[in-house]
C-alpha cells in the first residue's frame, strides 16, 4: 500500500468525513486517506452528542453555517442514498425553545431581530403561548422564549455514517490507525506518523481530530486554544407521557431536554476541568438536572434515569467557535476543530467550504474567514451570545 496520499485528514468522524465527502463530490480527483484510531466510533464525539440541530445563535458567521446545514439536513436521507438503500438521520423538525426569565427577554429580542435579518425564522412567544407547544410546562418564572420550529434534533451516529459510507463510495480510503505526529519541514507540512511509526506523506493534511485535535497540533509547536471537556447526556423515562413531542428546550439554568424515541435525554453545561474523561455520574442528575426538570414539567418529577454517558466538546476557550482554514505558519497544514459542541450542526457547510479553499485557496459558498486561525493573534474574536 502506497504511503503517499494528495491529502491527509486526521479524525473520520462527521467533519471529517464530511470534508472527504465534500472533496470528492466536488470534482477532487486526487487520493485522500482518512485516518481514524476509534474503528468502532466507540469514544467519538458525534455519535454521543445530544444530536441538536438549532439557529439561534447571535453571530452573523454561524447563522450562515445554521443555515446552509439545514438544507443539506433536510435533503439528507435522499441525497446521500447509495444504490437505493436511503441515509435516514431520524432529523426531527420538532422546534428549538430558549426560555426566558423577565430579565432575559430584552437580550432575546435583539437576538430575534439578528436572526429575522438573517434569514432564520425565529420567534419570541410570550409566556402563555409556550403552553401550545408543551402544555406542561411550568411558566410561574418564565415570561416567554425564542423559538425556531425549523430547527430540532436528528440521530448524529447516522449523520456520521451517512458521510463515511459515501466518502468511501467516492473513493477515500480509511485507515483505522491513531496519529502520532505531524510530519513537517521548515514551514510546510509533509505528513503524518502512527503511533506505530510509519509514516504518510501529503502535501495537505487536515487536523479534525476534535477533542484530540490540539494535542497533536502542541505536539508540532501548533497550539490552539482548545481543550477536551467531558459533556454528561442522561436518558430517562416518565410514567406519564407527555401530549406533545418536544421541541429541544433549554432551561434558564442552562438543563436542556428533549425526546429520544418515546424517552427521553438531558444535560447541562455543568462546571468540569478539562481532560479526556469518559465517566458519567448517576449523582450529577440527581443533584442538577432532575430538580430542574421536576419544576419545569411535572411529569418529570417521577423520572426514571436509564442510562448516561459522557462525551468530549473539542473547547475552544478563547470564544468557543470553530477554528477553521491553513495554519498561517504551516503551508499546507489545515485545521477544522474548536466547535465546542456545534460540530455536528454545522458539519455540512464546513464540509462544503473547506473543501473549496482546499481545492482553490478561496471560498466560495460561504465566507468563514471569520474563523480563520488568525482571529487570535488579531484579536478579532467570535463571540457568540447563545453558547450552550
Amino acid at each position: 500500500m502506497s504511503s503517499h496520499a494528495d491529502i491527509i485528514i486526521i479524525g473520520g468522524g462527521v467533519i471529517g468525513s464530511s470534508i472527504a465527502y465534500n472533496l470528492l463530490n466536488d470534482g477532487f480527483t486526487g487520493k485522500i486517506v482518512v485516518f481514524e484510531k476509534d474503528g468502532l466510533y466507540e469514544f467519538a464525539s458525534t455519535p454521543r452528542s445530544a444530536g441538536g440541530f438549532r439557529q439561534l445563535y447571535t453571530t452573523v458567521i454561524n447563522m450562515q453555517l445554521s443555515k446552509y446545514s439545514l438544507q443539506i439536513y433536510k435533503d439528507f436521507s435522499k441525497d446521500m442514498s447509495i444504490e437505493g438503500e436511503a441515509a435516514e438521520i431520524d432529523f426531527k423538525q420538532r422546534g428549538y425553545l430558549f426560555l426566558a426569565t423577565e430579565q432575559m427577554m430584552s437580550r432575546f429580542e435583539k437576538h430575534l431581530k439578528l436572526q429575522n435579518q438573517n434569514g432564520i425564522h425565529s420567534q419570541l412567544l410570550e409566556g402563555e403561548s409556550l403552553l401550545n407547544i408543551i402544555p406542561e410546562l411550568n411558566i410561574d418564572d418564565i415570561a416567554g422564549g425564542l423559538y425556531c420550529s425549523e430547527s430540532g434534533y436528528l440521530d448524529p451516529y447516522s449523520v456520521m455514517l451517512g458521510y463515511v459510507k459515501y466518502a468511501k463510495k467516492l473513493g477515500a480510503e480509511y485507515i483505522y490507525d491513531e496519529v502520532d505526529s505531524l510530519i513537517t519541514e521548515t514551514g510546510k507540512v509533509k505528513g503524518i506518523k502512527l503511533a506505530d511509526g510509519r509514516e504518510y506523506y501529503a502535501p495537505v493534511v487536515v487536523n479534525c481530530a476534535g477533542a484530540w485535535a490540539s494535542i497533536l497540533g502542541n505536539k508540532a509547536g501548533l497550539p490552539l486554544p482548545v481543550v477536551p471537556l467531558p459533556r454528561q447526556i442522561f436518558q430517562f423515562d416518565i410514567k406519564e407521557p407527555l401530549k406533545n413531542y418536544l421541541p429541544l428546550t433549554m432551561d434558564p439554568t442552562g438543563v436542556y431536554f428533549r425526546h429520544e424515541g418515546e424517552k427521553f435525554i438531558s444535560g447541562y453545561a455543568e462546571e468540569i476541568e478539562p481532560g479526556i474523561n469518559f465517566k458519567w455520574r448517576r449523582s450529577a442528575f440527581e443533584e442538577h438536572i432532575w430538580p430542574v426538570l421536576a419544576n419545569r414539567i411535572k411529569n418529570f418529577e417521577h423520572a426514571k434515569i436509564e442510562r448516561g454517558w459522557s462525551g468530549l466538546y473539542d473547547f475552544n476557550t478563547e470564544d468557543h467557535n470553530a477554528i477553521l482554514g491553513e495554519y498561517p505558519a504551516m503551508k499546507g497544514y489545515y485545521v477544522a476543530f474548536g466547535f465546542s459542541g456545534h460540530g455536528m450542526q454545522q458539519a455540512p457547510a464546513v464540509g462544503k467550504c473547506l473543501s473549496e479553499l482546499i481545492r482553490t485557496g478561496n471560498y466560495e459558498t460561504l465566507d468563514l474567514s471569520p474563523l480563520r486561525v488568525e482571529r487570535f493573534a488579531e484579536k478579532d474574536l467570535i463571540i457568540e451570545d447563545a453558547i450552550y
